[in-house]
């Protein structure tokens, strides 16, 4: 055989091994994942002259200084008027004012309840592109859920590079009992890395049986053959809404909390031309309070499931485009699942998708999917919890007893989704979004979801800008969010849309470390420090200042509000100064997540909430009663059990509460009987 006739001979293996190793190559190669670089500003050092100088960040509007600039441009005044007035200061609308106030616009975001208050705090904790879609895409040969996935997988890494802090990458289980199964989902989250293209996650890839019981010990083995891992992003819902809001402040945007807008304003043309709004934390405070009026030249309807109810006082006669469906979710204690791992049940008894997923310590589990109606805080019924807990159950070992009590807390969020009058049941619908204007200038943004609030944000003020005629223009000055002077945000504010460039407050000095610096200088616990600057970022150093010295040997700083969380008194402090936090609530539910992630404690809190926020905001005895009333009734939304709602203060200061008749309490051994001796419980 010839010399050239065997070369030809090993150009096919070689092909074959050259393509092999291309592959591996890909799947293996070194990458710099978002969200695990170091910090754009370095921690702060102690000077040549001993001296240690906290970062210097930008000083904040207070609320009442917003309120006044919001007077400013009402109607009746000297001619000022806003670009834009966004009403709801969810997701998007706190995107909608962030993009905005980057492109030079004069622009003003008022919401009635807090920010998140609604269905932004009440996601699955999430950051997907939806491997339900994408399954549904391929089957049903749907090009928009495949827009949809790509979309939302483009946008997943734009929340690690403009908040670190608040978002991280999470690997979730896909557990397989049939062995077809194993290409079949094998194909799908490659398909599903393949659409993420080059946004730096990590590859999915397939367990055998054993080491899938070694990364979840929890799963039940029975017909087990193996279990594929896919990657998703993860991020801290009400938090990350928050610091929109406030980035959105330092870059000018005038943000107000608890302003309800009452009515929309129209000229002698019938076009919108500002709406009224009231201070319902005047109200609150027993004080007098008067309607007044914002002028603007834009009014964008951004309140998710409460969208009609703002177009209807544009159009009492328009009809309604939303569907809003009910998403249960339950907490369970962390014991339920790894600290690292998620998983993912995509076939329940009845066909719905559920997840399973660490979370600030606990396990979140849901979601259901049902039409519902509206309301402000929706309860989370108890055929959901069961049914939830059902589906849990069916992949945990079976010596693992699911257990009501287990429970410690549970809510329904609203899911804005936009009505397909061809659909059967709101499960089939996409969530998708559309922007709308109405014949007299409303314009409507409504749908989508929380992965994709910023290209929502992003259409919608290019709607806006080219509808209205609005004037972007480069934004000179830009804050120094880091807190120093020589590091810049890294985004070009040249006019154009650039909020996938803007780093949040909290981002620009964090990395996974900055938690050590923290306990060096502050003398805080490991646990409280790293909730800390996984909270707040770079500005865990303020929130730690703000804590009282504790006069121990250890820790130096920081009274926890609750025993059971790492959650401390600066919070509480930090949120009424910086973030604009009003109501006990406010702190409880958006500002620390305790009560989402236990009821009861939240409960146990509140007495403590109450007076720190008491000491800041100057409240007397009678807004104290009214905090009590008001946060014990939100409790209930959040899976407060009902013997607990008649529950007073004095009995919680007093330590007197009768939790005897409660399932937690008989869920335990609380007496002195040998192990043997205990009567046998279901």
């Amino acid at each position: 055989m010839s010399r050239f006739a065997k070369a030809r001979r090993l150009i096919p293996p070689l092909a074959v091994a050259g393509a092999a190793g291309g592959a591996l190559y890909y799947m293996y190669r070194p990458r710099n994942i978002p969200g695990y670089e170091g910090p754009v500003v370095p921690p702060p050092i102690f000077g040549a002259d001993g001296t240690f100088k906290l970062p210097r960040f930008p000083r904040v509007k207070t609320r009442a200084e917003q309120i006044a600039d919001l007077r400013k441009n009402s109607i009746g005044t000297r001619d000022e008027e806003y670009d834009i007035l966004v009403i709801g200061a969810g997701a998007t609308g706190s995107g909608v004012a962030l993009d905005a106030a980057t492109r030079g616009l004069k622009v003003a975001v008022v919401e009635r309840g807090d920010f998140s208050c609604g269905t932004s705090s009440k996601s699955t904790k999430l950051v997907h592109g939806g491997v339900r879609y994408l399954e549904k895409a391929v089957w049903n040969l749907d090009y928009s859920q495949y827009e949809l996935v790509k979309e939302a997988l483009k946008e997943r890494k734009y929340f690690l590079q403009t908040a670190p802090h608040l978002s991280s990458w999470l690997p979730i289980m896909l557990p397989l009992d049939r062995w077809w199964k194993i290409p079949y989902y094998w194909a799908g989250t490659k398909f599903y890395d393949f659409l993420a293209g080059s946004e730096g996650i990590e590859s999915s890839y397939f367990l055998t049986k054993s080491k899938a019981i070694d990364a979840f010990p929890m799963l039940k083995q029975t017909d087990l053959v193996g279990a594929l891992v896919y990657y998703d992003g993860a991020h801290n819902d009400s938090r990350m809404n928050v610091s929109l809001a406030m980035t959105a402040a330092l870059y000018g945007a005038t943000v107000v909390n608890h302003m309800e807008v009452t009515g929309l304003l129209k000229d002698d043309k019938g076009k919108l031309c500002g709406a009224t709004v009231k201070d319902n934390i005047a109200e609150r405070d027993g004080k007098p309070t008067q309607d007044f009026g914002i002028k603007a030249k834009c009014i964008i309807n951004c309140t998710g499931p409460f969208t009609d109810g703002i177009r209807k006082m544009d159009d009492p006669n328009c009809k309604e485009i939303v569907a809003p469906a009910s998403g249960v979710h339950i907490i369970l204690p962390g014991y339920y699942s790894p600290g690292k791992m998620g998983l993912i049940d995509p076939a329940t008894s009845d066909g719905r998708v559920i997840f399973f997923l660490p979370w600030q310590g606990n396990t979140i589990a849901g979601t259901t999917d049902e039409p519902a109606g509206i309301s402000k805080n929706p309860l989370p019924d108890e055929k959901s919890i069961q049914w939830i807990l059902n589906e849990v159950s069916h992949y945990l070992s079976p010596d693992i007893n699911v257990r009501r009590g287990d429970v410690l807390a549970a809510w329904s969020g609203l899911r804005p989704l936009v009505k397909d009058p061809k659909a059967k049941n709101t499960e089939s619908l996409v969530r998708s979004h559309l922007v709308d204007i109405s014949d007299s200038g409303l314009m409507t943004c409504a749908g989508g979801k929380w992965t994709t609030y910023r290209q929502m944000a992003e259409e919608c003020v290019d709607a806006a800008v080219q509808a209205f005629g609005l004037q972007t223009k480069p934004f000179l000055n830009a804050p120094r969010v880091s807190g120093t002077e020589n590091i810049d945000d890294g985004a070009n504010l040249d006019g154009s849309c650039q909020t996938h460039r803007v780093r949040l407050v909290g981002a620009h000095g964090f990395s996974r470390t900055l938690f050590i610096h923290i306990i060096q200088h502050f003398g805080v616990e490991t646990e409280v420090a790293k909730h800390l600057t996984e909270s707040y970022g770079d500005r865990a150093w303020t929130v730690a200042a703000l804590c009282r010295p504790t006069e121990k040997r250890f820790p130096a700083r920081g009274e926890r509000i609750s025993q059971l969380y790492p959650f401390v008194d600066g919070e509480v402090r930090y949120a009424v100064h910086h973030e604009y936090a009003q109501t006990a609530a406010d702190v409880l539910a958006r500002r620390t997540r305790l009560a989402f992630l236990n009821a009861q404690a939240a409960l146990e809190a509140l007495p403590k909430i109450i007076d720190i926020m008491s000491e800041e905001l100057g409240w007397d005895r009678k807004r104290q009663e009214v905090e009590w009333k008001e946060t014990v009734s939100f409790l209930e939304s959040m899976g407060l059990p009902q013997p607990m709602l008649s529950v007073t203060r004095k009995q919680i200061e007093q330590g007197k509460i009768d939790f005897k008749s409660s399932l937690e309490y008989r869920m335990y051994s609380r007496h002195d009987k040998p192990v043997e001796e205990l009567p046998i419980q279901n």
